[in-house]
């Protein structure tokens, strides 16, 4: 079984940043496609980003493409999630989710991913 720890949420203005980790557990990290996904209150949740085993391939959302960064470090079994420019309708609960027998190098479905984390909970006020 695989944990996934997430951290770096907290409250921000419109306009601030914040930069969410996740970090697994286990030694099989770089075999694992990950993303990033939200859910807002009273919605259904929502793919955000995903990036590939190595790091060289990413995709996202257009709702924060542009603003939002994903990126992994496979020595320290952590995937990030850089936040920029930060809207009120970005506030959500994200989850970083880990699909350990990927079949395309990027998974942008939920139902894909078997291992997810807690969440955490980001809040931009205007």
């Amino acid at each position: 079984q695989v944990q996934l720890d997430e951290s770096g949420g907290g409250s921000v203005q419109a306009g601030g940043s914040l930069r969410l980790s996740c970090t697994a557990s286990g030694r099989a990290f770089s075999t694992y496609a990950m993303g990033w996904f939200r859910q807002a209150p009273g919605k259904e949740r929502e793919f955000v980003a995903a990036i590939n085993r190595s790091g060289t391939l990413t995709y996202y959302a257009d709702s924060v493409k542009g603003r939002f960064t994903i990126s992994r470090d496979n020595a320290k079994n952590t995937a990030y999630l850089q936040m920029n420019s930060l809207k009120p309708e970005d506030t959500a609960v994200y989850y970083c989710a880990a699909d350990a027998t990927p079949r395309t190098p990027i998974v942008i479905t939920s139902y894909e991913y078997d291992y997810w984390g807690q969440g955490t909970q980001v809040t931009v006020s205007s």
